[in-house]
């Protein structure tokens, strides 16, 4: 447990909890998230080869919400036909939010054009069926934000692991976005990203680990784990001045308020 205090109800915000690392720890791992307080995961997609699998284990169990979306990453595997897919299955699945999308720019220049297609694309499905999106965005905020005002997406969502600015974080927030805090910030080298989160409305933070990728500062193993969460909550609870107990809260508020959860 976290210093020993109260146990919270978390939601982490952005957890691969399909990826074959995780599932080996099952059904222990699911019970150790339990037992430290995190209650519910968000768990987005990234290639269409696995959306029927992540659909079959999202519906195992009510806390565990399904996304689904295709990632900028894997621009060169994507298809016109995994969007016709996307749509149909995102609606029969009640899936909560489309994602993983978005823009990366560390790729290679040449793709980026191909994502920009597939992200609008996405967008557009996002606003028709009134989903929020989770967003993947790496070196290139300010085109992401164009991108989201030229589509009058007003559907809100997440902007994962977030790292841009103050202003950035003001016009997401405008759009509607939350913004993920991770394992980010429990490295005392990252002063920006620390030094931003603490400044930022509370409102507008969630939680996240991405797991089982980013590991945290503490992971000596480098296996990032949903059951850590709490290890950031620790870490946002060092940098902000609210408790760790209304800290805790409003995040989670924060993540059932844009799914729609109850």
């Amino acid at each position: 447990m976290s210093k020993g205090l109260p146990l919270e109800r978390l939601f982490d915000s952005h957890c691969h909890w399909d990826h074959a690392q995780l599932q080996a720890l099952q059904p222990q791992l699911w019970q150790s998230c339990l037992q430290r307080g995190v209650n519910d995961l968000l768990v987005p997609a990234t290639q269409a080869a696995h959306w029927l699998d992540l659909i079959n284990l999202c519906q195992q169990h009510a806390h565990w919400h399904l996304a689904l979306g295709l990632h900028p990453y894997y621009v060169d595997h994507h298809s016109r036909e995994d969007l016709a897919l996307l749509a149909r299955l995102t609606e029969s699945a009640q899936a909560a939010a489309v994602g993983e999308i978005g823009l990366d720019w560390h790729l290679p220049e040449p793709t980026w054009a191909a994502q920009e297609v597939l992200f609008m694309e996405q967008l557009s499905l996002a606003k028709q069926l009134n989903l929020p999106v989770i967003l993947h965005v790496r070196k290139c905020h300010d085109r992401v934000i164009k991108i989201l005002r030229q589509k009058k997406f007003n559907s809100g969502g997440f902007v994962h692991a977030y790292s841009g600015n103050v202003q950035q974080a003001q016009a997401y927030a405008d759009l509607g976005f939350k913004l993920g805090v991770g394992g980010t910030i429990t490295y005392a080298r990252a002063s920006k990203t620390r030094r931003v989160i603490a400044e930022l409305p509370l409102t507008w933070l969630v939680l996240e680990t991405d797991a089982p990728d980013m590991p945290m500062a503490h992971q000596s193993n480098r296996l990032n784990r949903p059951d850590d969460l709490p290890h950031v909550l620790d870490a946002l609870t060092d940098i902000r001045t609210e408790s760790r107990h209304l800290l805790a809260q409003q995040t989670t508020d924060n993540v059932r308020m844009v799914l729609g959860v109850a």
